[in-house]
């Protein structure tokens, strides 16, 4: 890359957007954890320092060597960020009467600087904090107030750091923050000197010559799931490699109605060397019995594995392993300070062993999903891949709730069929980011004509999201949810009720599981 906006994560909710904002602005920026801190080489361009759900008056609270950095490159500290800067260099943080969250407006703006450029003075912003700037160090000046505190953004005095310093109390990452971007933009273009180059395009043509460069005439063997990701990656290493990448697609008992042979079809004329291995029997026995839903990921994790040795033996000569690891994955499989609590196990980071001894080749770790997208849309992926909904990588097997049987895979499958098919009939599927069914594993009461049935429920799940860290329900009309349920409970021997999930992600998942 050649400029980039250096992040250092404290632990913010909301530190993947601001370096999914910077990137709206064509500029490549990435996140560390803020006890890492890289050489300062000349791509980087400016640092920025996140919030956190810590305090910087707390004996615990995360520290960073501000020596590395002031004077360095120019710097934005963002609410804990401008709290630490200014508890560090002198300045006074105390706690607030109350914790400031929600929306305000900047009451006013000192003076003329490019940081606020072309932002009205009462711009709404989003705040965030329990703790507040109530003194600002001896070598910083206020920039900006808000009705209910007075120091919402302050700078670095002219001339007192080589490079200038910029605190904010708010967030401009987040969309209530009307103005935010237009001030992100003044801060990574104006100040910071960034072109703004980084365009799929240009991501394509270093990402191919680098993986010329890296893979030279060896051979490349990659599991595909018919999923975005790895199309998406598998085709900038075809556009890199040609022939000498091998690919192959594991049914493991666990994927939608028909899909083995759809995915299998739609990558015909890709060149990408596939082949089709059927697995499901041996994924059935393996989980027989596991309800768990950690201990079933990893089961499938396991066998998966096995499968995956088993036929890359059957290769000769290989010597990297493609995956289709995307920033997500990577980012929540960091710990920003120590060990964190495992959410969910993430199948594309790791789990392949040592004994494989291939070397690993991720062409598109470093992209949110929505970047892989306009990717694959640059090398002309057809958009039936592209606008497929995602879905996990243990499939169908965290979509039933409890053990896993071949009768409930296909229980569960004729109900999906249904409820995507509509989505489609109806023109929703491109309306919402992800939907799915899930089977639950209790059974309740019904009547169907003259008789009393006592069968499963299936619920519906569709959600909205940019990249799945945080999704809304989708706001499907009820007149399509009743056609789907009817449909389903007529047509689906097993199934007596329909529900639809209204949950956000936080605080619940997109999965079940």
């Amino acid at each position: 890359m050649n400029e980039k906006i250096l992040i250092l994560d404290f632990g913010s909710q909301y530190t993947q957007l601001i370096a999914r904002r910077i990137r709206e602005l064509n500029v490549y920026s990435e996140i560390v954890p803020y006890n890492k801190i890289p050489q300062l080489d000349e791509s980087i361009k400016a640092v920025i320092l996140s919030g956190s759900p810590f305090s910087v008056t707390d004996e615990k609270a995360l520290k960073v060597d501000l020596d590395q950095l002031l004077g360095k490159r120019p710097l934005l500290g963002i609410c804990y960020g401008a709290q630490y800067i200014a508890h560090s260099k002198g300045g006074k943080v105390e706690a607030s009467s109350k914790r400031e969250y929600g929306k305000a407006s900047l009451s006013k703006i000192v003076g003329q600087d490019p940081f606020f450029d072309g932002i009205d003075s009462k711009s709404q912003v989003w705040m965030s904090h329990g703790d507040t700037v109530t003194n600002l160090p001896e070598d910083f000046e206020l920039l900006a107030s808000t009705d209910s505190i007075n120091v919402a953004a302050y700078k670095s005095k002219e001339n007192r750091f080589e490079k200038p310093v910029y605190c904010i109390q708010f967030h401009p990452e987040v969309t209530h923050s009307l103005d935010g971007l237009k001030i992100l933009k003044n801060f990574v273009i104006d100040i910071a000197g960034c072109k703004g180059t980084w365009t799929p395009a240009s991501f394509v043509e270093e990402t191919v010559n680098s993986l010329r460069n890296k893979i030279g005439d060896e051979k490349v063997l990659m599991a595909l799931s018919g999923g975005v990701d790895s199309t998406v990656g598998a085709s900038l290493l075809h556009r890199a490699i040609g022939d000498q990448l091998y690919c192959f697609f594991i049914d493991n008992g666990l994927l939608r109605k028909g899909e083995y042979q759809q995915v299998l079809d739609s990558y015909q004329g890709m060149g990408f060397n596939i082949k089709g291995v059927d697995s499901k029997e041996r994924f059935w026995s393996e989980m027989a019995g596991v309800s768990d839903p950690e201990a079933k990921r990893k089961v499938i994790g396991r066998v998966f594995i096995e499968v995956f040795q088993e036929e890359a033996k059957k290769f000769e000569g290989i010597t990297y392993l493609g995956q289709g690891t995307i920033y997500p994955d990577v980012i929540e499989s960091i710990s920003v300070h120590g060990p964190s609590v495992t959410i969910k196990s993430h199948h594309n980071v790791g789990g392949l062993p040592d004994s494989l001894d291939l070397k690993i080749v991720e062409p598109l770790r470093m992209l949110f999903k929505d970047e892989v997208r306009k990717v694959g849309a640059e090398l002309n992926i057809p958009k039936a891949i592209l606008g497929r909904h995602p879905f996990p990588g243990p499939g169908l097997g965290i979509r039933i709730l409890g053990d896993i049987t071949p009768e409930k895979v296909a229980l569960l499958q004729e109900a999906d069929a249904i409820f995507i098919n509509h989505l489609k009939k109806h023109d929703l599927y491109d309306k919402v980011w992800q939907a799915g069914t899930v089977l639950l594993p209790v059974q309740s009461v019904g009547v169907m004509g003259d008789e009393r049935t006592y069968e499963k429920t299936i619920v519906l799940r569709a959600v909205n999201s940019m990249d799945g860290m945080t999704a809304e329900w989708s706001k499907l009309p009820h007149e399509f949810l009743a056609e789907v349920s009817s449909e389903i409970i007529n047509n689906v021997k097993g199934i007596n009720r329909v529900v639809y999930d209204i949950s956000t992600k936080p605080p619940a998942t997109i999965e079940w599981e």
